[in-house]
């Protein structure tokens, strides 16, 4: 509805142009939005305010030449007026919304759009090193990763998503000695275990299962012994994050091994292309980056003095390797911790001779894990964390998910567990869902009635015109602008918010207005209306990989 009324205004203004009242047919940027009061009408624009120093005239008179020559071939607009200093307030005719109904159930992908226009992203995400289990703040960032893929994917690109696998580097050995340490403790030696080591639970459970294993294990020299150990615990710790996130509803289309950045030479390369276009030097018997060239507080290292490559030096291969791969753009989503980390990893892309905005850098913040609103003690060095799959085997991976999506990522999230579980409104999933649900118990209802199909009945559409039924039209008109800037912003969470508005409208109007009652012709246009409903909802909880139950 927006572009149609942005199609009239554009329309207006060649026409007062060609009628010599507006000095010129540029068409100033202008914004069309709803306005927060019911009174100001459906929409308002500040056309005429950004037109007046465009056309050089006062922004009410440019309002009223522009309400002069509005062309409303459809019967859209019931009537317009000047507010304020120059706002266009449209008010729109009823049945202007009601031909929306059919768009929604007619198309099985509405709210979709070619934004991506086919081309190749990546969505790189969670990629928590094969140290430990993931925990719940790795779930945040799974769910806004595999939700921004699902939504890039509806709107038009090719999406892959990835895990990177950090499985070279002292912290894979690091985690060798620990269970290596630990189980010459099982075996009754007294050992003080360094605290640089991994501590928790979980290194004493690899440590009881390594002998039985890795063949001759107690006949291995410690050096032997604790690269078993490394081994061993990568594949059975890599084994569980594969299994958590399957279970937790996301499957990459690739893992990726830093090891085989050093296989294939891959790192040494890229390190070359850059020392070839001028951004690298050496100091102090080191390779540096010039990252102060992009922005950086300063150049950073890539080969230390002893030989040794750093972390940065494999993210600099491995973005080369993306792009190589034929990735149009690339998303990066790390923890908040990794701020500082941006500027030098987007100057490696343009020094790899791409832009800069060819890579969006994505940062999670915490998880603030609450019970009863009271906070629970979590230390990843003591190993005293919660895993993610203790929290949704808890809670439900539906709820999980919707929580972890329900503020914007940029913001810390306290995620109450007894909230999560609750079946009551107070519940944000629950209330989303049950919407769907009731629906479908309503649809079921009227199939006993003997109402096997809802159909789009023009005249029982026509019946439809209380406040409350043109309000969530409204509401689902909103849905593919709302799509479009999830995907333009990467932002998941539009989607969630949404959704709850649009619960929030329908139960509402659920409260007020009874769907089903004795005249047929009313009963069947609510039900296409409440339809419409249930198809948005199902639509945005797939966006954002929550199912929509038909019963609760």
């Amino acid at each position: 509805m927006k572009e149609t009324i942005k199609a009239s205004i554009a329309g207006a203004v060649a026409a007062a142009y060609k009628n010599g009242l507006l000095p010129s047919a540029e068409l100033p940027v202008f914004e069309v939005e709803e306005p927060r009061i019911r009174a100001h009408g459906d929409f308002a624009t500040n056309v005429a305010m950004t037109g007046a120093s465009v056309y050089k005239m006062a922004p009410r008179a440019v309002a009223d030449i522009i309400i002069r020559h509005l062309v409303d071939t459809d019967n859209v607009i019931l009537k317009t007026e000047i507010a304020g200093p120059g706002f266009i307030n449209f008010f729109l005719n009823i049945n202007a919304w009601l031909p929306l109904l059919d768009a929604v159930h007619t198309r099985h992908d509405f709210g979709a759009c070619d934004l991506g226009r086919g081309r190749k992203i990546m969505v790189e995400f969670v990629s928590a090193n094969p140290t430990g289990p993931l925990h719940v703040g790795h779930g945040r960032g799974a769910a806004v990763g595999d939700s921004l893929a699902n939504i890039l994917s509806f709107c038009g690109w090719q999406v892959q998503k990835e895990y990177y696998v950090n499985d070279a580097g002292n912290q894979m050995m690091t985690l060798g000695k620990s269970v290596y340490l630990r189980w010459r403790q099982s075996q009754g030696e007294t050992i003080d275990f360094p605290d640089d080591c991994y501590q928790g639970e979980y290194i004493h459970q690899l440590a009881e299962a390594v002998a039985g294993s890795v063949p001759d294990f107690t006949r291995l020299d410690e050096q032997a012994a604790i690269k078993a150990c490394t081994v061993f615990a990568a594949g059975s710790i890599l084994d569980g994050i594969r299994r958590d996130l399957t279970d937790f509803g996301i499957n990459f289309d690739n893992w990726f091994s830093e090891k085989s950045l050093f296989e294939t030479n891959a790192v040494a390369e890229a390190l070359e292309t850059i020392r070839k276009k001028g951004f690298a030097y050496e100091a102090d018997g080191a390779l540096w980056f010039k990252s102060t060239e992009f922005g950086d507080v300063k150049d950073r290292v890539v080969v230390r003095n002893n030989g040794e490559t750093t972390y940065f030096a494999s993210d600099i291969a491995y973005h080369k390797n993306k792009f190589d791969r034929g990735f149009d753009r690339l998303v990066d989503i790390w923890g908040a911790d990794h701020h500082g980390y941006i500027p030098r990893v987007k100057g490696a892309v343009q020094a790899l001779g791409r832009s800069g905005d060819d890579i969006g850098v994505i940062l999670v913040q915490l998880v603030n894990l609450l019970r009863d609103q009271k906070p629970i003690s979590m230390s990843t060095r003591s190993g005293t964390f919660v895993t993610l799959r203790e929290v949704f085997e808890e809670v439900g991976v539906d709820a999980a998910r919707f929580i972890f999506l329900s503020r914007h990522y940029d913001s810390p999230l306290d995620f109450d567990l007894e909230l999560a579980k609750k079946k009551s409104n107070d519940n944000p999933v629950y209330y989303v869902q049950y919407v769907h649900a009731r629906i479908s118990s309503m649809l079921r209802k009227a199939e006993e009635t003997g109402i096997r199909k809802v159909s789009a009945d023009e005249q029982a559409i026509a019946r439809l015109g209380e406040v409350e039924e043109i309000d969530l039209i409204k509401a689902m008109a909103r849905y593919p602008e709302v799509v479009r800037m999830a995907a333009m912003q990467m932002e998941p969470h539009r989607i969630t918010f949404y959704l709850m508005d649009l619960a929030a409208g329908f139960h509402a109007y659920y409260n007020r207005h009874k769907v089903l009652g004795d005249d047929p012709l009313l009963s069947m246009g609510r039900l296409y209306l409440v339809c419409a409903v249930k198809k948005i909802i199902q639509n945005g909880l797939a966006l954002l990989g929550v199912s929509a139950p038909e019963t609760m």
